[in-house]
């Protein structure tokens, strides 16, 4: 089986899942789509189990802030299939104060690790995961450090004053 085209995967989804996604781009030739987190399952198990596609194998999960935006939080999905050699990347974006999402872990064991390592530094819930908790952190951690909540650095820092450079 050949590199399915980038038009061709869009048309299956878009048959699939009418008005559903939405195509956020496709930078170096990787497509890149968007959907709401009550699609998220249906699609990626759809993705995952077309006979055409076969995207099985869970490449990532990972997420993103963007404080300014008004769906800051998005969780990011990338897909590889095996056979046909094409990859996708899968974004749902969520709102600050519902950072709740379904679980990968019943379509792939893998994401398992992947959704606790979302958690620990995102905060981002997956619902229905077996194990979820902080895997990198400490338990006792109040925050999600990969989260853009604080300035970059310490105000209070003398050593960064520009009088030590000379200006």
């Amino acid at each position: 089986m050949g590199k399915i085209a980038n038009d061709e995967l869009l048309k299956k989804i878009g048959d699939k899942f009418p008005g559903q996604v939405n195509v956020l781009g496709a930078d170096y030739g990787l497509l890149t789509v968007e959907t709401g987190r009550a699609q998220i399952t249906e699609l990626l198990t759809f993705l995952k189990t077309d006979p055409a596609l076969q995207f099985i194998f869970l490449t990532d999960i990972t997420a993103i802030h963007y404080p300014e935006k008004e769906m800051p939080i998005g969780v990011i999905y990338h897909l590889h299939s095996l056979t046909t050699n094409t990859r996708i990347r899968v974004k749902v974006f969520l709102p600050a104060e519902d950072v709740h999402i379904p679980t990968a872990t019943v379509l792939w064991d893998g994401a398992n690790w992947m959704e606790r390592e979302t958690y620990d530094f995102f905060g981002v819930i997956f619902d229905g995961h077996p194990d979820l908790r902080r895997i990198l952190n400490v338990d006792d951690m109040t925050v999600f450090p990969m989260r853009k909540e604080y300035p970059l650095e310490d105000p209070n820092r003398i050593d960064k004053k520009d009088y030590f450079f000379g200006r």
